[in-house]
């Protein structure tokens, strides 16, 4: 017997009394072509006031529309009890604040120990079946509020959130000096470099990519707290925005796969004692905000700052307040 996800409902209204089913189900709401053509295979897919018809039918002032998705797992990700925070969940999404240190899907090389295998285990745990659909992805090293969707379509429509510009991602990032104004945009494409394929560079023939920043504090002029927020998603894009404007992140240099930095780069000139302090990079995704797939509401999701940075932040206060000449 098939299994279903909870219908998702509209109410035709008067306005569009005789509008095409077809018509509904994609301007107003949303479906993609591509689930379209997958909901027309599903016996329950597409009813109108409970009955299976066909989407070239007309509808009527009152009517109600349903989409149903078969349920799914996720048969190539072994669950594993691995602990991880909820921020929120419900029957469209689940939003975590990812662990540094984390990988978020398995991948070559790392099967297991993910937070895919961790998040596939609580539901199986609940009994739900689901499957694992990250609509973004951090980096092993960054921390912070990560959106995973429940079924294809909470997917797709915050996937074209992403796409339109709607959805604000804000980061908290510790780096290397201080830029040169306290605010201000980094407009700088982004590619491969073709020398290391693995590391990304700022390149005219690379991917526009866009990052804005504000500079919440400054210590002892060898050190700053930078908000960041991104305009566009591009592979280690903070990271190589930052440091292209000579403000590297404190610690880049310092974990498992130093990319953009050196290692002890995190000895900062005139504040001791950082080497080790954050063994990644100081990054953290705070928060951030979308419109809720299926109800539409405004959502905003926080992450505090995770124990290793708040130290780090207490020592940077700490040494600014003893370098000498500084108030």
């Amino acid at each position: 017997m098939t299994s279903y996800y909870p219908p998702i409902s509209y109410t035709v209204p008067p306005s569009e009394d005789g509008w095409l089913l077809k018509t509904i189900l994609q301007k107003r709401m949303e479906v993609s072509r591509k689930l379209l053509s997958k909901l027309k295979l599903t016996d329950l897919g597409i009813t109108l006031n409970g009955e299976r018809v066909y989407i070239s039918v007309k509808v009527s002032s009152g009517d109600l529309v349903q989409i149903r998705m078969e349920e799914e797992t996720s048969e190539d990700i072994l669950p594993q009890p691995i602990p991880f925070e909820i921020l929120y969940e419900d029957g469209h999404l689940l939003v975590v604040n990812k662990a540094a240190g984390m990988i978020v899907h398995p991948t070559h090389g790392h099967y297991t120990e993910t937070l895919a295998n961790g998040v596939v285990h609580y539901w199986v745990e609940k009994g739900e079946r689901v499957r694992f659909r990250p609509v973004h992805r951090l980096d092993q090293e960054t921390s912070g509020v990560l959106v995973i969707a429940k079924d294809p379509y909470s997917h797709q429509l915050i996937s074209e959130q992403m796409i339109a510009g709607t959805v604000d991602k804000r980061y908290t990032a510790f780096v290397h000096g201080v830029p040169a104004q306290p605010r201000g945009d980094i407009d700088g494409p982004i590619d491969r470099d073709p020398l290391e394929p693995h590391r990304r560079i700022v390149t005219p023939e690379g991917y526009p990519s866009l990052t804005r920043y504000e500079v919440k504090e400054v210590y002892a002029g060898a050190a700053s707290r930078v908000e960041l927020k991104l305009e566009t998603g591009r592979t280690h894009q903070i990271r190589v925005h930052m440091g292209s404007i000579g403000c590297p992140l404190i610690g880049d240099g310092m974990y498992r796969h130093p990319l953009y930095g050196q290692p002890g780069s995190a000895q900062l000139a005139g504040i001791a004692g950082l080497d080790g302090l954050v063994p990644r990079q100081a990054l953290h995704a705070a928060r951030l905000s979308l419109r809720h797939p299926v109800t539409g509401a405004d959502l905003v999701f926080e992450a505090p700052l995770p124990p290793d940075l708040a130290r780090l932040e207490e020592k940077l206060r700490q040494a600014a307040g003893e370098a000498p000449g500084m108030s």
